[in-house]
């Protein structure tokens, strides 16, 4: 709810796999999160993705357990829980608009003041939706 931690441009013509995604959470998340919201990683994460193959291989799934994360589940077909794909992306499409971008490192650079520009209250708004959508899907026996 304080905001997006990290930040990563996959780089064109990356295959997203399992061991790609390992590498994110232990070498680019993780770390982010000890820089951004120290005392974090003690305390306790509550973590959540969907149920994408590369988010419940066997290899992720051993990081996150050996990091001792709470997984929420994230119910089959449901792809409209995660907080970026129905809040962050939109705000930011609104706030990228219509520009036109010459090279790949525009476009990261312009995502980035995009992402800057977006309010606090936002990211709060952002997880208040999340939970009602959450609790929606609950009570409805799956989305």
């Amino acid at each position: 709810m304080n905001g997006v931690i990290l930040r990563w441009p996959v780089p064109i013509g990356t295959t997203i796999n399992a061991q790609y995604y390992k590498m994110v959470l232990q070498e680019k998340l993780r770390p982010a999160i000890r820089k951004k919201r120290p005392g974090l990683l003690e305390s306790g994460i509550l973590f959540h993705h969907d149920n994408a193959p590369v988010h419940t291989a066997r290899a992720v799934t051993h990081v996150l357990a050996g990091y001792k994360w709470e997984l929420l589940e994230h119910p089959r077909y449901s792809p409209d829980l995660a907080p970026c794909g129905f809040h962050l992306f939109p705000k930011m499409k609104e706030h990228l608009r219509g520009q036109r971008f010459e090279t790949e490192e525009d476009t990261i650079q312009a995502t980035k003041v995009a992402i800057k520009n977006l309010e606090k209250c936002s990211y709060v708004t952002a997880f208040e939706d999340w939970l009602q959508r959450i609790e929606k899907c609950a009570n409805d026996g799956g989305c």
